[in-house]
C-alpha cells in the first residue's frame, strides 16, 4: 500500500531516515579511507586537511543527495515498505555476519588445533606453518577469504541464520567438557571458540530482538496505550536513545587509529593464550556490526512508529503483539 492512499505522503520523516542510513554508510566509508588508506578524515578539515578531506565531507554531502533523491523520487512509498526494505538489508548483513563467524571459528579452530598439536607442519609445510603463526598473516590471507566466501554464501542462500549460533555454542562447551573429563584434553583455542561465537551471537541477534520487539520493557503506561501513542513513543526513542547509542558506538570507536574498535583490527590483536585462536580483532570488530545493524534496525522500527503515529493500516505483527 502506498502513502497516496492513506493521505499526504510522509517525506519528512522517510528522508529523515534514509539520510542517516546515508551519513552512516558515507561514515564506515570515510573510516576505511582514513585508517586503512591513510587519507587524513573529514575532521582534519579544521586543522588543514586540505583537498582529501574536503573530499571526504564530500563523500557524506553525496550520500545525503542519493538518499534524498531516491526519497522525493519514490513519494508514493509507505512507511512500511521502506521499514521492510530497510529489514531485508539488515537481514542479508546479520546472516553474512553469521557465515562469516562460522567459517572463521571452524577455521581458525582447526589450526590452532593443528599447530598446538605440532601437526600443522606436516600438513601445510614449515614455511606456511610459520606464516600461519603469525597474526597479520593469518588475518590476511586466511581470515580474509573466508570472509569474502561467508559474504558470497550469505548472498545465494536463507537456509541457515545467526539463530544456529545458539547451537554451535552448546555443541562447542559441550566437546569441552568431554575432552576435559573423558580424555583429559583442553587447549585454549577451545574455550577462545565458545567467546567467539558467543559473542558474535549476543551482539547480532539484538538487531532481530528490536525486529520482533523482544526486548524486556520495563514501563508502566506503555501496554495500555493505544497504536497511535505507542508510535509517538517508539519514534522518539528510536531517535533519541537508539540512534543516538549507535552513533556513539560507532564515533568513540572509529574515532583514532587505537580507539576500541579500530586499534585491534589495525594490528590483528590476539589473545595472549599462548595457542589460541587469532580472532581477538574479531570480537572487537563485532561492536561496529552490532552498531550498524542496530542503526539500521531503529530506522525502521521508525518508520513503523510514524506510520502507526499517523495510523496507517498494514502493521507487521511481531512475537511481541502474539505474545
Amino acid at each position: 500500500m502506498n502513502n497516496a492512499a492513506m493521505g499526504a505522503p510522509a517525506i519528512v520523516p522517510r528522508t529523515f531516515g534514509w539520510v542517516v542510513l546515508s551519513a552512516t554508510a558515507a561514515f564506515l566509508l570515510n573510516a576505511i579511507l582514513r585508517f586503512w588508506f591513510g587519507l587524513p578524515g573529514a575532521g582534519a578539515i579544521l586543522s588543514g586537511g586540505g583537498a582529501l578531506a574536503a573530499l571526504q565531507i564530500g563523500i557524506y554531502a553525496l550520500f545525503a543527495v542519493v538518499a534524498i533523491y531516491g526519497v522525493m523520487r519514490s513519494r508514493d512509498i509507505s512507511l512500511r515498505t521502506d521499514a521492510a526494505r530497510v529489514s531485508a538489508i539488515n537481514t542479508f548483513l546479520v546472516r553474512a555476519a553469521f557465515w562469516v563467524v562460522l567459517l572463521v571459528g571452524l577455521g581458525d579452530a582447526i589450526v590452532s588445533f593443528l599447530r598446538v598439536n605440532g601437526q600443522l607442519e606436516a600438513v601445510v609445510g614449515s614455511d606456511l606453518a610459520g606464516s600461519l603463526g603469525r597474526a597479520e598473516y593469518r588475518g590476511l590471507y586466511f581470515h580474509t577469504p573466508l570472509v569474502i566466501l561467508g559474504i558470497l554464501i550469505a548472498a545465494v542462500t536463507r537456509s541457515l541464520g545467526f539463530i544456529w549460533l545458539a547451537l554451535l555454542v552448546v555443541v562447542a562447551e559441550l566437546l569441552i567438557v568431554f575432552s576435559r573429563f573423558v580424555f583429559s584434553y583442553e587447549q585454549a583455542f577451545m574455550a577462545d571458540l565458545v567467546r567467539f561465537w558467543y559473542g558474535a551471537l549476543f551482539l547480532f541477534a539484538s538487531a532481530y530482538t528490536l525486529y520482533e520487539e523482544g526486548h524486556v520493557r520495563v514501563d508502566l503506561f506503555y501496554a495500555s496505550m493505544r497504536r497511535e501513542a505507542k508510535g509517538r513513543v517508539n519514534a522518539w526513542g528510536s531517535v533519541l536513545l537508539g540512534l543516538s547509542l549507535c552513533w556513539t558506538i560507532l564515533i568513540v570507536g572509529f574515532g583514532s587509529s587505537s580507539s576500541i574498535i579500530v586499534g585491534p583490527i589495525l594490528v590483528f590483536e590476539v589473545t595472549q593464550s599462548g595457542f589460541g585462536m587469532y580472532v581477538k580483532y574479531f570480537m572487537a570488530g563485532f561492536l561496529g556490526v552490532f552498531a550498524v545493524t542496530m542503526m539500521l534496525q531503529f530506522v525502521a522500527q521508525f518508520f513503523e512508529a510514524i506510520a502507526d503515529k499517523r495510523g496507517e493500516s498494514g502493521a507487521r505483527e511481531t512475537h511481541a503483539d502474539m505474545m
